[in-house]
């Protein structure tokens, strides 16, 4: 991640009685990457640090209350872009097409359907915990960028959130307003068709343009290895229906050959990213008591729920309600941070 991530970090670690050197210092951050917006952080120290700021300070809303104060300019480079794309559509494509210089453990996905755009949020952090307060600053974040481009006014249509309510609502109530969904089956939010193709008031084509030359001409970011590519694009295709290795490998540009030659190279094979990915969504999906099990089944692709059941019994060694019952997804996370 940039340094940006934490751009206020300290700010808010101390309104909540934290020091913010030593929390830092606990999880090998350099301090020095809250002045320093392109530096790069190891991705899961960041979560990690979030999670333990929120459980020692007692704020559940700790990665929200960093959302509040974020700017535009927080994006680095990318947001000269964002400024003078001609629409919010524009704008968020600037977002999706270099991710790699805003944040490449974020991948965000647009939905379109009929008059409801979806626009999903994913971290690519196989194999961690809970990442509640790394979901809510990255919600927050695109919330304030909507608003920056299209004015103080506008609103979503829901803020989704995949993980429970808090205690106190207070700090939702005062970034969303009274739109926010618990319990959901995806992270992100959700907005009119209209709002995507509205004209954004501070468009200017030529700057537009002069942004998108400037990026171009940034040394390339580290080239990522197929697998990620493919764990991002499960993330994104698996709750859809859509994680079918010929699928995949058509929306990557290559035939499964070649997908799978590549993936062999690196030391990986597709059932095994697809088993990883299905592993850490059926730990958020059957942790939530609000999903029914059919539908976690849906979100994992299966089409039948007694494929699923049998997969979640080999896989976590109980059946799906037993495991839930238990409350097995809450004592993992809290063992993971």
């Amino acid at each position: 991640m940039r340094g940006a991530t934490l751009s206020n970090y300290a700010e808010v670690a101390g309104q909540v009685g934290l020091d913010a050197a030593g929390m830092l210092k606990r999880f090998g951050i350099d301090r020095r990457v809250l002045v320093d917006q392109d530096a790069r952080i190891v991705a899961e120290g960041v979560v990690d640090l979030l999670e333990a700021s929120a459980l020692e300070s007692g704020c559940e809303t700790f990665g929200l209350r960093m959302a509040e104060s974020r700017r535009l300019s927080d994006f680095g480079a990318v947001s000269l872009l964002i400024t003078h794309q001609a629409t919010m559509r524009d704008a968020l494509m600037s977002v999706v097409a270099y991710r790699q210089l805003v944040n490449p453990a974020l991948v965000v996905e647009v939905e379109e359907h009929d008059d409801v755009v979806v626009v999903r949020e994913e971290l690519l952090l196989t194999g961690h915990g809970t990442m509640r307060q790394s979901y809510e600053l990255a919600i927050g974040v695109l919330y304030r960028m909507f608003r920056t481009v299209l004015g103080p006014r506008w609103r979503a249509l829901s803020a989704n959130f995949a993980h429970a309510p808090p205690a106190d609502l207070t700090v939702h109530r005062r970034l969303f307003g009274p739109i926010c969904e618990f319990n959901s089956d995806f992270h992100g939010l959700t907005c009119g068709r209209a709002d995507l193709d509205a004209s954004n008031p501070s468009a200017d084509p030529n700057l537009a343009l002069l942004a998108e030359r400037y990026l171009r001409s940034l040394p390339a970011t580290e080239e990522r290895p197929l697998s990620q590519d493919v764990q991002k694009t499960l993330y994104l295709m698996l709750p859809i229906g859509g994680a079918a290795i010929g699928r995949v490998a058509a929306n990557l540009g290559l035939n499964e050959r070649t997908l799978q030659r590549r993936l062999a190279a690196e030391g990986a094979d597709f059932a095994g990213l697809l088993n990883g990915i299905r592993r850490e969504l059926a730990v958020r999906y059957v942790a939530n008591a609000a999903l029914p099990l059919s539908r976690a089944a849906d979100l994992l692709g299966y089409a039948r729920q007694s494929s699923f059941s049998r997969w979640f019994a080999e896989e976590f060694g109980q059946s799906a309600t037993a495991w839930r019952q238990s409350g097995a997804g809450r004592k993992a996370d809290f063992l993971n941070l």
